[in-house]
């Protein structure tokens, strides 16, 4: 049962970090489900409090840093409210169209929005720019801790 809940853990938290990448995907939460299951199988035995309250802090920093980082890359760029909502039509609507719409659409969203607003067209541009880049930033940002979240219950468990 114990190298069943190992492996488990394993491949829910690797599911983890791949759901990262797709938008709107609560994986934060699919990382810390993986250790409590791994925990439940087993009697919560491996995992201690401490560990737990570090999961914890580190999975509300992942979800924090994906809202801050799209508003500090804007923010950055010049940005106004409209490429931010822009943004956000666009990735829930590229969600529809696979990879290459949650990547283009919410770029080309922010700069519509934003030119839409009253902006020139090469300021709309780097609004766009910026609030595309802050939202790859939360992303790298979020994979980076979902890692680090993985590799603190792997040294617990094996």
């Amino acid at each position: 049962m114990e190298a069943l809940a190992d492996w488990l853990f394993v491949a829910l938290w690797l599911a983890g970090v791949v759901l990262t990448l797709v938008p709107f995907v609560p994986a934060t939460l699919v990382v810390l489900l993986a250790a409590f299951l791994h925990e439940l199988l087993l009697g919560f035995r491996e995992l201690s409090v401490g560990l737990w309250l570090a999961l914890g802090v580190l999975a509300l920093l992942a979800m924090t840093l994906d809202n801050v980082a799209a508003l500090l890359g804007a923010r950055r760029y010049g940005a106004s409210r409209a490429g931010l909502w822009g943004a956000f039509l666009g990735g829930l609507l590229g969600l529809f169209l696979g990879v290459v719409g949650v990547l283009v659409l919410p770029f080309l969203l922010a700069w519509l929005l934003e030119y839409l607003s009253g902006r020139r067209p090469e300021e709309a541009l780097r609004a766009a720019w910026g609030t595309l880049v802050g939202l790859m930033g939360g992303v790298v940002a979020k994979v980076i801790l979902h890692v680090a979240m993985g590799l603190l219950v792997l040294q617990a468990i094996f």
